[in-house]
């Protein structure tokens, strides 16, 4: 199943659709008061590194794990671009597991289990469609996850 391009971000506003069609996406959920948090970091490296060659990195908000992302929009904001230098989208905090699961994690999880943790990662290609799935524990640098990126860049 195709993700949905109908997003909406931290703002509560919709996101772009030509920010995430036609390109490779990787989707994370975030949270900023986890032992993971310091992936920012290494995501927002990933960002810089592949921007140009149509990646496009979307951190997804959520509460669902130890309560570990409790911040209200500005908060989390406020947060990710002042301690990490976050530039990529965020969008509005989602349920990725659980009857409240959003549409968006209904399709990238698909049949597949429930996420883990925080700081999940799909990569997305460009016709929308899931191509691999990491583990939270799966660093930004990691040479696989970095694989599967250029693999789908192409």
């Amino acid at each position: 199943m195709p993700v949905p391009t109908k997003l909406a971000t931290i703002d509560g506003q919709p996101l772009d659709p030509a920010t995430v069609e036609g390109k490779v996406v990787l989707f994370v959920n975030v949270a900023s008061k986890c032992g993971l948090t310091p992936q920012y970091s290494g995501l927002a490296e990933l960002d810089n590194e592949y921007s140009d060659r149509d990646l496009v990195i979307v951190g997804v908000p959520c509460n669902q794990f130890g309560g570990q992302e409790p911040g209200t929009p500005d908060e989390i904001k406020e947060f990710t671009s002042s301690k990490y230098n976050v530039e990529f989208p965020l969008l509005e905090k989602q349920d990725v597991n659980g009857p409240n699961r959003s549409a968006l994690y209904q399709a990238l999880v698909g049949d597949g289990p429930d996420i883990a943790w925080n700081f999940g990662k799909f990569v997305v290609g460009r016709d929308g469609e899931v191509v691999a799935r990491f583990e939270p524990q799966t660093p930004p640098d990691d040479p696989e996850l970095k694989a599967a990126i250029e693999k789908a860049l192409g």
